[in-house]
């Protein structure tokens, strides 16, 4: 006589999760599988007819109805496998990163995956490689960045972003830069057919110079209306002429805060003209730190939408484009918003080697 088959009695749930198992299209088919050995064990069917009738091992069918009556439907899942025994540790990964806190090697100006695998002899390019993805490390990408080191940076900022957040009572606040020597440049334009029989249009890498322009802007921070001026050059006259443009256009008795950085043509020892016009008062930002002047941005969207894809025959057509492109601005024009209360002067610090800390 046989050894009897373990016994399997399933709840309501259980019963209705194995048909569904069956059911769905989207089951593995080993679950497919284990779920019908289990349904028909329930059914009071032998283990010797449940293989025929699934034309399996009786074993196989032996085996998960056993681990079904001990775990129920976890029992149906595989267990865990060790795998292969892990290569490269944690320090290894330590090792990656600290070689890029390192001068590279000699002959060299920055590393590289295959460079870093070469030195440390027994790892892998592409186990470099992971360490990189791991940690969104990108060696190709270059980064810039400007640290201010004015020892007055905190009065000064402050003094900027307090006229952004709390400006003074009945004053205008403008933000006022220059863009110098943009360049005219014709680039070559055309047409690019592809096998496939889609046209691409786009610029060539040729391109002829037409002399340059400079750009004078002031931004009224209230309003984020932009005036401009075009000049051939960047002088202490030139910027006098602009602004005595600007502070034309407000009433004699409007007092007017303007925002600049540190040029030496925005800030000479003794200003006779700031003399002459009382009702303006200048705030300049701090050493290498032009970019809490809010015109920057604005400059940034000028160059984007107008100078860098724009192909140009004389300095007069840079400044005709400008122009038709702030005469469309101003009409929908909205200030920008200015939110960062605290402005820190902190270095830059980040190491590689950190990452793994």
């Amino acid at each position: 006589m046989g050894r009897q088959a373990t016994r399997i009695e399933l709840t309501s749930e259980q019963q209705e999760v194995l048909e569904r198992w069956m059911r769905s299209s989207t089951t593995e088919q080993r679950m497919v599988q284990r779920s019908r050995i289990i349904l028909m064990a329930a059914e009071g069917m032998r283990t010797d007819e449940i293989a025929d009738a699934l034309n399996i091992r009786p074993a196989t069918a032996s085996k998960w109805r056993i681990r079904f009556a001990k775990d129920g439907l976890q029992g149906l899942q595989d267990t865990p496998r060790s795998g292969r025994k892990r290569k490269y540790d944690k320090e290894i990964e330590r090792l990656i990163l600290s070689k890029l806190d390192e001068p590279p090697v000699r002959g060299e100006t920055v590393w590289t995956a295959r460079l870093i695998a070469h030195e440390l002899e027994d790892v892998s390019i592409h186990h470099v490689w992971r360490v990189f993805r791991k940690y969104g490390i990108h060696l190709q990408r270059r980064h810039s960045w400007c640290t201010s080191t004015d020892p007055e940076f905190a009065a000064k900022a402050a003094d900027v972003v307090g006229l952004y957040l709390a400006p003074p009572e009945n004053a205008v606040v403008l933000c006022i830069d220059e863009k110098p020597a943009i360049q005219a440049l014709e680039r070559a334009q055309g047409y690019l057919r592809l096998p496939n029989g889609r046209t691409l249009i786009g610029f060539s890498h040729h391109y002829k110079r037409h002399g340059t322009t400079t750009l004078f802007a002031a931004l009224e921070v209230a309003t984020g209306l932009v005036r401009a001026g075009h000049y051939n050059r960047r002088r202490r006259r030139e910027f006098l002429d602009f602004m005595n443009d600007v502070v034309s256009q407000y009433p004699p008795d409007q007092e007017i805060h303007v925002i600049l950085d540190n040029l030496n043509t925005h800030k000479p020892k003794h200003d006779k003209w700031l003399a002459r016009h009382k009702n303006v008062h200048f705030h300049f930002t701090p050493t290498r730190a032009s970019w809490l002047n809010q015109v920057e941005i604005w400059f940034s969207i000028l160059t984007r939408r107008v100078i860098r894809n724009g192909s140009f025959t004389s300095p007069q057509q840079v400044r005709t484009a400008i122009d038709r492109f702030l005469d469309a601005y101003n009409v929908q024009v909205a200030p920008f918003e200015w939110t960062k209360e605290v402005v820190h002067q902190a270095p830059l610090k980040t190491k590689y080697a950190d990452l793994c800390k």
